[in-house]
């Protein structure tokens, strides 16, 4: 993480702080450990859920913070099935959030939390540097005070926790690029480049052999290796990985500097960085560890390799 984020300060030319708990203080106790550079000004702080795949309307939520004048605002989402989350309870036309009700068995209401939040420095009186809930010990007791609001969040949301929820929010968010920006996206609707189908995303640098299929829902990343012949179907493909000649890759995420050998196959995988899969082998929802060798042809489904 600290060599990415010396990348993104280069990158942007900016200055990112960030702190290593020595003890896990939940999600509202590292606040208190960013006290410094969170409340060095009477300006509101964004807040973010860093496994949270959404629209950010950043500037839509600055403005309607601003005009309630409560000391925070929680983003909420509408679920199909809220009974596994927590709900939410507002009024309608302010936004201000009247309960929190923990994993609901009767329908009350459909909206969560989504994990995006605006707040007040003022809210860093109330976070002591210990271990703490900020959605069950103190968002309650200002939401008590009248002080907390909610808006909703337009567009698409997932919380991309696990590794197959990675993957349906990476559907997601490549659908988002084609309604709102699809020249990001590889080109397939070219006659003359039939190597792409449906939505995929292309890093840097990336080389693809010849008579290839990708897609749809793919991301390649930078310095990706596509030899001739591969399919590579809904999967993610991080950066420096190889994919060899005629491979089959449906429904994975392949990890940084990792071989798919020619001819292999694999369906629903999870593999770790440097991971090395040997040609004509046949891995189904197998979770590969870091730096390991793949050599036997077929294992047990649902196989984790440590």
């Amino acid at each position: 993480m600290a060599d990415f984020l010396a990348k993104v300060e280069i990158k942007y030319g900016i200055k990112i702080h960030f702190s290593l708990e020595t003890v896990p203080l939940g999600t509202a106790g590292p606040l208190a450990l960013a006290k410094k550079w969170l409340g060095a000004d009477k300006s509101p702080f964004f807040m973010f859920n860093s496994d949270v795949i959404s629209t950010f309307p950043l500037a839509d939520l600055l403005k309607f913070h601003l005009s309630h004048g409560g000391e925070g605002t929680l983003m909420v989402t509408e679920v199909q099935d809220p009974s596994k989350y927590g709900v939410i309870l507002a009024d309608e036309k302010t936004g201000r959030i009247n309960q929190f009700i923990e994993k609901p068995q009767k329908f009350i209401s459909n909206r969560i939390n989504a994990g995006l939040y605006l707040l007040n420095p003022s809210i860093l009186s109330r976070i002591q540097e210990k271990p703490t809930s900020i959605e069950k010990d103190i968002f309650p007791k200002i939401a008590d005070e009248k002080l907390l609001y909610s808006m909703v969040l337009p567009g698409y949301w997932m919380d991309i926790g696990q590794p197959k929820d990675y993957l349906s929010g990476t559907v997601l968010h490549l659908k988002h690029l084609r309604d709102t920006d699809p020249k990001q996206l590889a080109d397939s609707d070219s006659k003359e480049n039939k190597t792409f189908k449906g939505n995929v995303l292309v890093g840097a640098n990336v080389k693809i052999g010849k008579n290839c299929e990708i897609g749809p829902d793919v991301v390649l990343g930078d310095d990706v290796v596509v030899d001739d012949g591969a399919r590579i179907n809904r999967t993610t493909v991080l950066e420096g990985a190889v994919v060899k000649k005629s491979a089959w890759v449906n429904n994975c995420i392949i990890g940084w500097k990792s071989t798919v050998g020619d001819w292999a196959r694999l369906e629903g995988c999870m593999i770790g960085e440097d991971v090395q899969v040997a040609r004509e082998i046949f891995l189904n929802e197998t979770t590969v560890l870091p730096h390991k060798g793949i050599g036997v042809t077929t294992l047990q489904a649902g196989t984790i390799i440590m």
